[in-house]
């Protein structure tokens, strides 16, 4: 059924909490759309016949027609589209990039804002959530068994894709819960852990069984995966968990972090809560290095632990920062400071070996260096001592090198990532595929997805054709 369509130049606001009330709690910071807010939103979609919104999306969501659902009030109708492509919408509707890839495309962009694509997701996910609660159906299986290593989204991805295919598929995972970075590394002011939990009993519904605690390369081998139980194809999906550290003097010291420990234990251990068992340091002054959304979060969550001052030291400009525009945004409105031009070449320790501060020079932007930014370089005479009491690490993170160091033939590049031959994510073992961070290293969730979505095909048609 036609609708009138909504010509405002801008998208509907996100109902959010006051940012000097939500700094000092863990809650969700967005609110969400309300139905009116919702099908008002979808109505300034135009239809495109082109779809370019479809082809910047990495699991190719049909989204012109989930929305046209919308805006018709027929919010399940939109879910079904939804689910059909994305094994995760609530997820993705609360951490994609939309702004860099299916909002970024969006033709009502041209002359005013895109459509409110992420909201929208997030909205119809949530609905369906509320409203119906319905789980999926387990399919009728085929016979075939394959083992996915790894809980994170890419491995949660293939694993469903699977699944709907009617594979029997296992994922073992190495922490004690499933989810991957969705629990342990996004705080649950912008993903709440409940969401993750209700998104997996989908997938659990659908027959993936997750295992925990097995580590694989430690309790199992991926030849025993073969040779023992029987797996006729295995995908890789193991992320990159292995913090990077700058190497510069009082890296040891304590109340230096790397921001997967600051997090992990935030996030997965409760250490915001009153009588964790994992508890965190109470910080006055923190400065988080790093620009990407991993240091927003990790400022973002010290800030809501109780420090006083909280500094995001990048040594690029504003301009540069690669985290989310929305996540900068709302960093300043709860009071980060961002230091940027910066960079710190010391950490400065107390008679205990606690932090005391830290060293930082000045920088300037320079030429471009390989990827194309302009490359910082110090200003002479610009060294500063900056007064904190905590410092977390967020300068990127590799894979683990548990598994490729266990895995005879499983070829990986300079930095420890796992090499494929495309976008099937076949490695160069018979059967092993991998994909997300494992291979790309540290990006981000909903390419993570368009990686599992990618291999789950090519097992499917690898395993067909033996």
């Amino acid at each position: 059924m036609a609708v009138k369509k909504n010509m405002d130049l801008k998208k509907c606001p996100m109902p959010s909490q006051d940012p000097m009330v939500r700094n000092r709690n863990f809650d969700e910071v967005a609110l969400g759309y309300t139905l009116e807010m919702a099908v008002g939103e979808a109505r300034r979609c135009l239809s495109c016949p082109k779809k370019p919104c479809v082809s910047a999306c990495p699991v190719q969501i049909d989204i012109p027609a989930f929305i046209e659902r919308v805006a018709n009030e027929d919010i399940e109708g939109a879910y079904a589209i939804l689910s059909a492509s994305s094994a995760l919408p609530a997820v993705c509707g609360r951490v994609c990039p939309q702004e860099s890839q299916c909002e970024g495309k969006c033709v009502r962009g041209v002359k005013g804002e895109s459509v409110a694509i992420g909201r929208l997701e997030r909205f119809v996910a949530d609905w369906h959530r509320e409203h119906s609660g319905q789980l999926p159906v387990k399919p009728a299986q085929n016979g075939h068994k394959v083992a996915v290593i790894g809980a994170g989204p890419s491995g949660l991805t293939c694993a469903g894709d699977l699944a709907k295919l009617g594979y029997a598929v296992t994922v073992f995972e190495a922490l004690h819960v499933a989810g991957g970075v969705l629990v342990y590394g996004i705080p649950e002011f912008r993903l709440p852990k409940e969401i993750v939990r209700r998104e997996i009993e989908g997938l659990k519904a659908m027959g993936v069984e997750i295992l925990t605690n097995m580590v694989i390369g430690k309790v199992l081998t991926i030849d025993e995966l073969f040779e023992d139980m029987g797996y006729e194809a295995v995908y890789i999906a193991s992320g990159a968990g292995l913090p990077r550290f700058m190497g510069i003097p009082g890296e040891s010291l304590k109340g230096v972090y790397s921001a997967n420990e600051y997090l992990t234990r935030i996030n997965l251990m409760k250490a915001y809560r009153e009588g964790s068992k994992t508890p965190i340091m109470k910080s006055r002054c923190v400065a988080v290095v790093g620009g990407g959304n991993v240091a927003m979060d990790a400022a973002r969550s010290a800030k809501r632990l109780g420090a006083d001052e909280v500094y995001i030291v990048y040594r690029r400009g504003m301009a540069e920062l690669p985290a989310r525009a929305e996540e900068v945004e709302h960093a300043i409105e709860e009071g980060i400071i961002f230091k940027t031009l910066t960079n710190p070449t010391q950490v400065l320790g107390d008679e205990n070996g606690f932090v005391r501060g830290m060293t930082c020079v000045e920088m300037e932007l320079g030429e471009p260096d390989s990827s194309g930014r302009r490359r910082p370089v110090v200003k002479e005479g610009s060294e500063f001592t900056l007064d904190v009491d905590t410092m977390i690490m967020s300068i990127g993170t590799s894979p683990n090198p548990l598994i490729r160091s266990t895995t005879p033939g499983l070829e990986t590049n300079r930095w420890g990532c796992i090499v494929t031959n495309g976008d099937d994510g076949l490695t160069s073992r018979e059967g092993v595929y991998a994909g997300g961070d494992a291979v790309t290293g540290a990006a981000t969730v909903i390419l993570a997805m368009g990686a599992g979505k990618n291999a789950a095909k090519a097992i499917d048609a690898y395993i067909k054709s033996k």
